[in-house]
């Protein structure tokens, strides 16, 4: 005998439920949008029909306007970048929770003024339901061009010069200053540091967690030395401190590349590590692993960036509530202190 069906109207989220699938899919079988599989939409139309689904005329009309798609926008001059093992992890975080969603991931690298117009294009005729913007620049038009623009946008970091409604970053600030507060517990007291680009949030809030851990050991923070996140920039950010503080006996870099080059600078000027120098990183990438000696760094979690940056836009597309969101790092220690 066949189940009586509930006398109220079943909801997109019963649906979705009944047909094991997620709501955005549910919502796209019953539009007749594209890139959904036989397998779900045959699922979603059996779950309509034992629940007697009607579908809100006004839910309908703003579903039928989705593409199927986010894209991650990278916001970098050098198109290399997509070399550099961070991005890599980064990637697989949003592919991973897009997948889960079913929707398909564009990327963009806007590395020359028309890569950015494209992206513009992009934004302005929607031909994607949201964006993912990381690696932005003090002053990006990228930035202000997404944020005014008709679509949601999901920040990795927070930009520079203004606060965005919703944003993932990781703990920048608490993860430098447990890098010093490592270094000054292990009796270093003339610690510096090697920044990253300073037209940056990311590298800005790590020098300021370097300041803040030294301020509050009564020690005056030193000027730091500034690099592009390259091993190259931080052995030559290494050679300048090395001129300029000679008697220095401990190193924040604001990245595992450009600790890596401070190692090198080191050992080619005799200095042993961590006897007379000892270093911190920060990412936790492979390469902290396969310096010589392995370095002590903090590690960010970032393929979990790329998840929850993924995760809220989607909920965000879907009409559900977010906030900016902060995530934890923990230091990592090896032989480098």
């Amino acid at each position: 005998m066949a189940e009586e069906l509930p006398h109220r109207h079943a909801t997109l989220d019963e649906v979705a439920a009944l047909a094991g699938v997620s709501r955005s899919v549910a919502s796209r079988v019953i539009n007749n949008a594209p890139h959904v599989s036989r397998a779900k939409r045959e699922s979603v139309g059996k779950a309509i029909r034992k629940l007697g689904y009607v579908p809100n005329p006004k839910a309908r009309a703003l579903a039928t306007r989705q593409a199927g798609a986010a894209a991650l926008v990278i916001s970098r001059d050098d198109p290399e970048v997509l070399t550099d093992p961070f991005f890599g992890q980064l990637i697989a975080g949003v592919a991973g929770a897009l997948e889960e969603a079913d929707l398909h991931m564009m990327m963009c690298v806007a590395a020359t003024p028309r890569g950015r117009e494209r992206v513009e294009q992009l934004v302005r005729s929607r031909a994607v339901d949201g964006v993912m913007l990381t690696a932005s620049h003090e002053d990006d038009p990228l930035a202000r061009i997404a944020e005014e623009g008709p679509l949601p946008v999901v920040f990795g970091g927070r930009p520079v010069d203004f606060e965005p409604r919703w944003y993932v970053d990781i703990d920048n600030v608490g993860g430098a200053r447990e890098a010093t507060e490592h270094l000054l517990a292990r009796g270093r007291t003339r610690v510096v540091t090697i920044c990253g680009p300073q037209d940056t949030e990311v590298a800005r809030s790590r020098h300021r967690g370097y300041r803040e851990a030294m301020t509050l050991a009564g020690l005056t923070p030193r000027p730091p030395e500034t690099g592009d996140f390259s091993e190259a920039a931080g052995a030559a950010a290494m050679t300048r401190l090395l001129e300029a503080h000679p008697d220095l006996d401990g190193v924040v870099a604001a990245n595992d590349n450009m600790a890596a080059g401070a190692l090198r600078a080191l050992r080619g000027a005799g200095r042993s590590v961590p006897g007379d120098v000892a270093v911190v990183g920060f990412d936790d990438l492979a390469v902290a692993q396969l310096t010589d000696p392995p370095l002590t760094t903090i590690h960010q979690p970032i393929r979990d960036l790329g998840r929850e940056m993924a995760r809220m836009l989607v909920g965000v597309v879907a009409g559900r509530s977010a906030g900016p969101l902060i995530l934890p790092t923990h230091l990592v220690k090896r032989s480098s202190t």
